[in-house]
């Protein structure tokens, strides 16, 4: 089984600890959301969603040695259901994932996580910001309350 089917089986059974033990040490993760995350702030952001997603449904689809394509369904804070859908890509080194990169419209996404508000504005530079400045206080809070001081920035 390649690593990259093994990180989304453990996602699909929100086991972060099987997802982070396919991540090279010194991972760069990307998305909208986390546009640079590096080493263990990679996993601990895993830790975290996985974690928070009570209802987190994951189906994936390998396109190839080095890209994914996924689905999540949760509800965000608030109770507001999303599905995202999320293109991967991946570069690896002896065995392990060195780079992972997430694409997603992150304008859909906050259409139905914030509701009116993404759907008027989640376009907005302004917003994008917002959604990125509370995701990593989120992600910072989520280590410092773990214990995990040395990932914080």
């Amino acid at each position: 089984m390649s690593v990259i089917d093994r990180f989304y089986r453990a996602f699909a059974e929100r086991d972060a600890d099987g997802m982070c033990a396919c991540y090279h040490p010194a991972v760069h993760f990307s998305d909208p959301v986390f546009p640079d995350l590096q080493g263990p702030r990679a996993g601990a952001m895993w830790q975290m969603l996985c974690a928070s997603g009570e209802d987190l449904r994951i189906e994936y689809e390998r396109l190839d040695e080095k890209s994914a394509r996924w689905n999540a369904w949760y509800t965000f804070q608030g109770g507001r259901a999303v599905h995202n859908l999320v293109d991967a890509s991946f570069e690896l080194e002896d065995g392990l994932i060195t780079r992972h990169t997430d694409r997603f419209d992150l304008w859909r996404w906050s259409r139905m996580a914030l509701g009116p508000t993404g759907y008027l504005l989640g376009w907005t530079p302004m917003v994008r910001s917002a959604i990125r400045r509370q995701a990593n206080k989120g992600l910072d809070h989520w280590i410092e309350t773990k214990g995990l001081p040395e990932l914080n920035r």
